[in-house]
């Protein structure tokens, strides 16, 4: 007659390696007729488990006997099966419920809904302790995974630290494992928070916690280096608003890119980062205004890997302000602490650029209106100015030309009187000037007659003497 076990859902696959059977009919998997008892022990009926038990626990578990010095084989033996049943039964009885356990995650992978893990203990320096494989059970999974991203925003990923209640498991076809059901969400937000809080108080002790903070904030964008994961749905979300003001010259925008999650994403940042700084200076290119690191949303495990001593260092010393737009508003990294500026998204990183950029295009139309203002009331003060002395001068002039009018006309009246003077005074004066003329042009004229008939007769004279010399001459 076949013996029913009492087989939960989570332990079916080890009975059925077991060799145990499922009998449809009665819902129950049980043991074959004239099969061992002993490896099934954890889930026969209470009744029956005092009879299978000694059989595990006997003499039979030890494989061989001394006798004197050699050693002899055993009577009996048993099958491997039975040899890792006890070890499962052993296992199970020291340890009949679970025990908080603190691991870290190494790897995790889903399938059907289970969670298997593989977990490992590390010393501070990195080197590995203790491993173990560990599941979560489809419903077990259902049930606690819900409430612990809720209350953390982390998942179940390589590098998170969990505080979980651990029940070991041994099982003779899969070995040893660790069955968890429960997490303890508090021990992974302290552990995030305890590693930001040692970043933060080294940074502090330094004295460069805040020292990119303290630096001017830039006043305006005109070239800007971005680190960012490459393909990223944050970086797509800030090239979309910084794309516009490059498609127009206002600002100008140099890519870096990095792994921003898993181990050695800081140093690859880091890497990242300074290498586009030596080549933007060998580029001869000025400084940039800013330095802008971007990623987009993630679980807070996943921001986790940011919270790096070494690359925060690098943050704080930088002489260039560094602007983060790292997963959303409630997610916080220690380089959000110790930048210049934090925003909530990256595209809101982009935004901020923008804002900047359009207070100083405000700022510069507000100069224009107030300098054209002023020059307008320049112009309108000198014209006011021109226009009063045009009609000061209008005045003065119209004064001065009516002042020499009547000037004019005293003159010309005085200059009227003395030529109608001058012209009575001529016309007295003619006369008798005219009489001492004729006199003396009558005088001139006797005088010019008496001399011309002188000169006449003296040339009547010679040239009768001349005509008798002619005519002397002739005759002789």
């Amino acid at each position: 007659m076949p013996t029913f076990l009492e087989v939960q859902f989570k332990d079916k696959d080890q009975a059925k390696a077991l060799g145990a059977r499922w009998d449809g009919a009665a819902k129950k998997w049980y043991v074959p007729d004239g099969k061992e008892l002993t490896p099934f022990n954890a889930w026969l009926p209470v009744a029956l488990r005092g009879a299978a038990q000694p059989s595990v626990t006997s003499s039979a578990l030890t494989p061989a006997v001394e006798s004197g010095t050699d050693v002899e084989p055993a009577k009996k033996g048993m099958t491997l099966s039975q040899l890792l049943a006890g070890v499962a039964q052993a296992v199970t009885q020291a340890f009949k419920s679970g025990v908080w356990t603190m691991v870290e995650v190494v790897e995790a992978r889903t399938k059907n809904g289970h969670v298997y893990l593989e977990l490992s203990e590390r010393t501070p320096d990195g080197s590995v302790l203790a491993t173990a494989r560990a599941t979560l059970w489809a419903t077990t999974a259902n049930k606690i995974l819900p409430e612990f991203e809720r209350a953390t925003g982390a998942t179940i990923a390589p590098g998170i630290k969990l505080l979980v209640r651990a029940k070991p498991v041994f099982k003779a076809q899969y070995g040893f494992s660790i069955e968890i059901d429960a997490i303890d969400p508090e021990y992974t937000l302290g552990d995030l928070e305890a590693r930001k809080r040692e970043i933060r108080t080294r940074l502090q002790q330094e004295g460069i916690y805040d020292a990119n903070k303290k630096l001017p904030a830039p006043w305006d964008f005109n070239a800007v280096l971005v680190v960012a994961p490459q393909g990223a749905a944050g970086l797509g979300d800030f090239q979309a608003e910084a794309t516009r003001l490059e498609r127009f010259g206002i600002c100008r925008f140099v890519y870096a890119t990095s792994r921003f999650q898993g181990e050695g994403a800081a140093n690859e940042i880091k890497a990242a980062l300074q290498s586009a700084l030596e080549n933007w200076r060998e580029s001869g290119m000025p400084s940039p205004d800013a330095i802008v690191i971007i990623r987009g949303g993630g679980a807070v495990n996943d921001l986790a890997w940011l919270n790096d001593y070494e690359l925060a260092k690098v943050i704080c010393t930088m002489k260039v302000p560094v602007l983060t737009g790292i997963g959303h508003e409630r997610d916080n990294t220690i380089l959000d602490e110790v930048s210049n500026i934090r925003f909530d998204t990256p595209s809101k990183v982009a935004t901020g650029i923008e804002q900047v950029i359009k207070r100083r295009v405000d700022e510069a139309k507000a100069s224009f209106a107030l300098l054209s203002n002023l020059a307008m009331r320049a112009v309108n003060s000198a014209r006011g100015r021109l226009d009063r002395d045009f009609t000061v001068l209008q005045a003065g002039a119209v004064r001065q030309v009516a002042t020499a009018r009547q000037h004019t006309q005293a003159l010309l009246s005085e200059v009227r009187h003395e030529t109608y003077q001058q012209l009575a005074e001529a016309k007295r004066e003619v006369p008798a000037l005219f009489s001492e003329i004729r006199v003396e042009a009558g005088n001139v004229v006797n005088t010019a007659r008496k001399l011309t008939g002188n000169r006449l007769e003296a040339i009547r004279d010679r040239a009768a003497v001349d005509l008798l010399r002619s005519r002397e001459s002739v005759r002789q």
